[in-house]
């Protein structure tokens, strides 16, 4: 078993400590040390569901042999080298799919054939990224978020709960697609869209 810690105490990484315990479950894989904080996280806490809390972002040097899983909070600096993969062993995964380091894969969600994610793709229950889909790194899908084939997905992107995608179509980077929302056109980088149809509501910055 690999050593693991949480870069984080936000309530994803406190899912991802549960998913961690499922993947043990049925294969021993992680040896979950604890979680570190980051700024702005409340640091008087000594441990989070049982497992400690070993410093900060800052100690990360004190850990060279470990692991480390990230969560959706971004940026966070850590050894690419030693970012954990983490997928629920509820998710599909097909065989000629390819997943990038320090994803996190929630349970229920769908990878088809030949899809593609980046690194730190961090994809919340329910998600389906079907065939030939293409996710840069940084993107984030929340709950029950659709793609249909052959969708590419550039770079910094944040999917809302269930939006859909239609197949084909190309989201430009560091864009945000509303919650709910259908997609039927391309999107332009760093903009708002929501509605359905999809509209562009405003420049994201």
């Amino acid at each position: 078993m690999r050593d693991l810690i949480i870069a984080s105490i936000g309530i994803h990484a406190l899912e991802m400590a549960e998913i961690v315990e499922r993947i043990n479950r049925i294969a021993p894989t992680w040896n979950l040390l604890g979680f570190l904080t980051r700024d702005g996280q409340d640091r008087d806490r000594h441990a989070v569901h049982g497992y400690d809390i070993l410093g900060t972002i800052k100690d990360v040097d004190r850990y060279p042999h470990c692991w480390f899983a990230i969560d959706n909070e971004r940026p966070v600096q850590l050894p690419e080298d030693r970012l954990a993969t983490i997928v629920d062993p509820t998710a599909f995964v097909s065989r000629t799919a390819r997943i990038g380091a320090g994803c996190v894969i929630y349970p229920h969600c769908y990878i088809g054939a030949n899809a593609e994610l980046g690194n730190r793709v961090f994809a919340l229950a329910g998600a389906v990224i079907n065939h030939d889909d293409h996710l840069e790194d940084d993107v984030i899908l929340c709950t029950n978020v659709s793609l249909a084939g052959s969708v590419h997905v550039e770079a910094g992107c944040y999917l809302g709960q269930a939006c859909t995608i239609r197949q084909l179509l190309r989201i430009g980077r560091k864009s945000m697609v509303g919650m709910g929302s259908v997609v039927i056109r391309d999107v332009p980088p760093e903009t708002v869209v929501a509605g359905n149809p999809a509209r562009v509501l405003r420049p994201r910055k």
